[in-house]
Parts: structure tokens; C-alpha cells; sequence
């Protein structure tokens, strides 16, 4: 009976636990009482409310995330130093975790820990935003970066290492470059994300480029920005991606569904988008413009160059696209 009692008592407490935290708000009152929260320290003109201002949950960066992000280099990266092919050379190209790895150059010394970078190119050479062939050849090449190695024998010509992380498989003829301890990301706390802040006058530049040439990327996805410590960036550092309506007046796909038919069929006077003579409307007339730029995600600085920075992106509302906007959020 004790046993009974004491079980009851538990599914009771239970139950009051979970009414009292975890639940969304279900009802307009539940939904009114979160907007009403969310209106302190609001910004001037704002009645934040969990659509223009949700909470911001930040991804935090792992160890692969920060070793295996790539960059983007204005210098070329030397290939003095390279693989040659691993211990089952000529039956295997392609080395992983734990492989016995061949290392031509010099200066190599026993217990020494090296990086595995690949010098990459986009094998689908169609812009994906207008003038990105020319923005990426003033930003540098772009690389991977392939795995950790240590030294293990320098008894031949050829040193031999031990990969003790492989974010991809090692190919001979990838380069060898000095390790550098990556810096550690500090814990963010959830946050409230502005969707729609106009422009600040913050730092501000480009996504150039994603890993693995991605056109469309979402939370933990690394990217490539045209701004680096050359510009104050530094590893840690946040920026907001942002999107106007007019970059997807200007493309080619998105563009199309500007020119569908937008108006219901009982009004007696249907809009027209930014019409061209012959085909405007006799109704208002919406300017794609004066559209407001909206936040699409935000991303943490993982690695910096001179003229470049990797992201990761941490929290997103939508799809972050290829020549998105950045700019430094400097709430965090």
C-alpha cells in the first residue's frame, strides 16, 4: 500500500513539474503572456513577440567542427611538404583514423603533430550570385582540411606519421602544414534574435563560399566570409546573415515567383510588383525594395585569415544562401 501511495505521489509531482516548465504556449492567452515577456527592453518601435523576436538557441562548435571547418586563403598554401601514400600503397589511396601515413619534405621530427590540407576547387563552375567568380578570386583559394597526423619515424627519407583524426580520407598529394591548437568557442546562452533589424552600420561583408560547396545551408554548416582580421575579426566574434527581398528579385529561379499572379480574384483592384510598362495593374503598386531586410541565421567565427573568416552557422530561421549579407551582431 505504502509502495501505491508513494508511486502516486510521484506521477502527481510529475505531472505538476511538467505544466509548470518545457510546454509552448498553447492558448492566445499562453501566446500573449510570451509576447508580453519578450516586450522588455525592446528596441524603440518594436512590440517583440516570439515570430519577430524568437529565442535564439545556439549549436556549439565541437572539435570536428573547429579542425575540420576549411578557409579560405589569399596566400597559397606551400607543397613543399605532402602525402606520398600510406602503408598499403599502391592497393589503397584513401587513409582514415589510425593509417600509417608517408610525408615528403623536410625538418620533420618524431612526435611532432601536422595538419592535412587539400587545396579544393568547384568542380560546378555556374555562379551561384552574381560576381562570385570574381569576389572568390580577390578573397584566395579555397581549402579543406583533411586530418590530424603525428609523427611517428624519421629514419627514412620519407617521414611516416599516424593519423590521429581524419575529418575526410587522406589522398596522396594532399599538403602538410603546421598544426596550430584551435581556440575553444564559449558557451552562448539563448538569446533573442532580432529577425527584422535594419542595417546597424557593423561591420558588414559576404558569404563567398561553403564547405563542400553547398548552394543552401542550415545550423552547424561552415561558410566563408570576405572579411577577416585584416578588419578586426577575430575567432569567437558573431555576424547575423541577412537577406534582402531584392536578391531574390535579382535571381534567376527565386525571381520567377514575383512574376505569378499574387492578387485574390474577388479584389476589385489586383497589386502589381514592381511593374514594367504594359503590366501594371489598376490596383497599389509594391516595390520589392521597400521590402525589409530580414535575418536569416547567425553564425560564429571559428577561423580567421587576413582577408577571410570561417563560420559556422549556429541558429537559423531559413536557409542560408550563398551571397547572403553578413554583419557583426555585436549583442553577443
Amino acid at each position: 500500500m505504502k509502495k501505491i501511495g508513494l508511486l502516486l505521489l510521484l506521477c502527481l509531482s510529475t505531472a505538476a513539474i511538467a505544466q509548470q516548465v518545457g510546454q509552448a504556449p498553447t492558448t492566445s492567452a499562453d501566446r500573449a503572456a510570451v509576447d508580453e515577456a519578450a516586450n522588455q527592453d525592446a528596441p524603440e518601435g518594436t512590440f517583440p513577440n516570439a515570430a519577430s523576436f524568437p529565442i535564439e538557441r545556439v549549436q556549439m562548435p565541437t572539435k570536428a567542427d573547429l579542425y575540420c571547418a576549411g578557409f579560405l586563403s589569399k596566400e597559397r598554401q606551400t607543397d613543399s611538404a605532402f602525402v606520398s601514400g600510406g602503408l598499403q600503397t599502391p592497393t589503397t589511396a584513401k587513409f582514415a583514423d589510425g593509417d600509417m601515413i608517408y610525408l615528403a619534405g623536410k625538418g620533420y621530427e618524431a612526435g611532432q603533430q601536422y595538419k592535412i590540407i587539400r587545396e579544393l576547387r568547384d568542380i560546378n563552375e555556374f555562379e551561384m550570385f552574381a560576381g562570385q567568380h570574381s569576389l572568390l578570386k580577390a578573397a584566395g583559394h579555397p581549402y579543406g582540411e583533411i586530418a590530424l597526423v603525428r609523427i611517428v619515424d624519421t629514419r627514412h627519407k620519407l617521414a611516416i606519421a599516424r593519423i590521429s583524426f581524419s575529418c575526410d580520407a587522406v589522398n596522396p598529394g594532399d599538403l602538410v602544414a603546421p598544426y596550430v591548437e584551435k581556440q575553444p568557442i564559449a558557451f552562448h546562452p539563448p538569446l533573442r534574435f532580432d529577425r527584422f533589424i535594419p542595417p546597424t552600420g557593423k561591420l558588414s561583408g559576404r558569404i563567398l563560399l561553403t564547405k563542400d560547396f553547398d548552394a543552401q545551408v542550415g545550423s552547424g554548416a561552415k561558410v566563408y566570409i570576405n572579411v577577416g582580421s585584416n578588419q578586426g575579426v577575430k575567432v569567437g566574434d558573431y555576424f547575423r546573415a541577412v537577406r534582402f527581398y531584392t536578391a531574390d528579385l535579382h535571381d534567376p529561379v527565386d525571381s520567377l515567383s514575383f512574376k505569378a499572379a499574387i492578387a485574390e480574384d474577388t479584389q476589385a483592384r489586383q497589386p502589381s510588383i514592381d511593374p514594367k510598362f504594359g503590366t501594371k495593374n489598376n490596383g497599389v503598386t509594391i516595390h520589392v525594395a521597400d521590402l525589409p531586410r530580414r535575418s536569416v541565421g547567425e553564425m560564429v567565427i571559428i577561423g580567421t585569415t587576413p582577408t577571410t573568416a570561417t563560420g559556422m552557422i549556429v541558429f537559423a530561421m531559413e536557409e542560408v544562401h550563398l551571397g547572403d549579407g553578413v554583419e557583426m551582431d555585436e549583442q553577443q
